[in-house]
């Protein structure tokens, strides 16, 4: 070989590859990304615009319309194309999974005052026209209960209304306060 000798402490150089030979497998490419100030989404090298404002903070943004609209202060929750929107109103792959999870609640009876279990059941496994028929003797039952009431009530209750009302505080109507007679302003 006509090769000049390599100069001492450089690293020798590595064989060329023959063009569409098999690359080597190092794994997936890893490229950096940035995300969008405003619309969240992935910036790839070469692309986007940066923003510094006056106080320092920079913002990266994946377009000059993500930009402008930046600078406009119109908020990405409004825009319908933005993630800030999507997380808003709950779309996305993340939110279908928890809905599967959620599981709907067992029913549970407990005896109620005044019922044990056993008595609700009975009830429940009645038939609809023998309920209807307890109903109807119940609600007769209250009517004679009322109307015994009702008989009684008037020979014990029979006082004027006045007193009543003052006694509650309520207001008389006009002239009333005095025994129910006008006065007399004219000096007899």
């Amino acid at each position: 070989s006509s090769r000049p000798p390599r100069p001492a402490g450089l690293p020798r150089r590595p064989l060329a590859r023959r063009a569409g030979g098999p690359r080597p497998s190092r794994g997936a490419m890893v490229i950096k990304t940035d995300l969008c100030a405003y619309t969240e989404y992935r910036i790839y090298p070469g692309r986007g615009q940066r923003f510094v404002a006056k106080d320092g903070k920079t913002s990266f943004f994946i377009s000059s319309k993500a930009d402008a609209l930046f600078h406009q202060r119109i908020k990405a929750v409004k825009l319908r194309w933005t993630q800030a929107w999507r997380r808003m109103n709950k779309k996305g792959k993340a939110d279908e999974q928890a809905k599967k999870r959620t599981r709907k609640a067992q029913k549970f009876q407990k005896a109620i005052v005044g019922m044990s279990l056993d008595d609700i059941k009975k009830k429940k496994a009645m038939k609809p026209e023998l309920r209807a028929q307890a109903k109807e003797a119940a609600a007769k039952e209250a009517k004679a209960r009322q109307a015994t009431k009702a008989k009684v009530a008037p020979k014990s209750g029979a006082k004027s209304v006045a007193p009543k009302q003052q006694a509650k505080g309520g207001k008389l109507p006009k002239g009333a306060g005095a025994g129910g007679q006008k006065k007399d302003f004219k000096a007899k």
